[in-house]
């Protein structure tokens, strides 16, 4: 990861309109940007829309940040206020029965070739789960269990309180645990259900 050094020096060479450091800036966190975005929203060409979306907003908007060293944080900021709106449509699109495409990038997508069946199954459940919560909650849920950012890095990221984004994560872990809880459920049989 870049140096908060290198990002401030970029930053204050692009504010002074020097075109290489913005490419600079954009190559050093377009794939970051792209992961969050690609994980939280589930469907690659929406993802790719956020991405455009946040460097043109970042770069059109970079004279408001305060601290050129928090780039990476501001951007990825940027980019879920996007996703959350990608997300507040799709919701939107579907309570109208609109929204008829399938999310090509799942938690099961990302999975490694040898992951077993068994997670397979469990990341298909953590994904329909995901899509059943709000979108503030994906999002807190993604960036930091998936993503891996710190709670006060997601709190930043989704721009709440500490606070905030622990029950947001919480909720999504209900909602994720009531719903595998759900297809473990014994059948008739008593057997166990997997992945209805």
């Amino acid at each position: 990861m870049a140096s908060p050094a290198d990002d401030a020096e970029l930053v204050r060479r692009a504010r002074e309109g020097d075109r290489w450091a913005e490419e600079a800036l954009y190559r050093r966190h377009v794939r970051r940007v792209t992961d969050a975005a690609t994980r939280v929203l589930g469907r690659s060409d929406e993802a790719e829309d956020v991405v455009q979306d946040t460097f043109l907003k970042a770069f059109t908007k970079l004279d408001s940040l305060r601290d050129p060293s928090l780039f990476p944080r501001w951007l990825l900021r940027i980019a879920m206020n996007r996703a959350r709106g990608k997300l507040r449509r799709r919701k939107l699109m579907r309570s109208f029965g609109l929204d008829h495409t399938v999310d090509d990038a799942t938690l099961e997508r990302f999975a490694s070739p040898t992951t077993p069946p068994d997670v397979l199954l469990e990341l298909a459940g953590i994904d329909a789960a995901l899509r059943e919560v709000a979108p503030d909650h994906r999002i807190a849920w993604m960036l930091h269990e998936v993503e891996g950012l710190s709670l006060p890095e997601a709190a930043d990221a989704c721009n709440c309180s500490l606070a905030t984004v622990k029950r947001w994560i919480r909720k999504a872990k209900d909602c994720i645990e009531a719903h595998l809880g759900a297809d473990l459920q014994p059948d008739d049989d008593g057997d166990a259900e997997a992945g209805r």
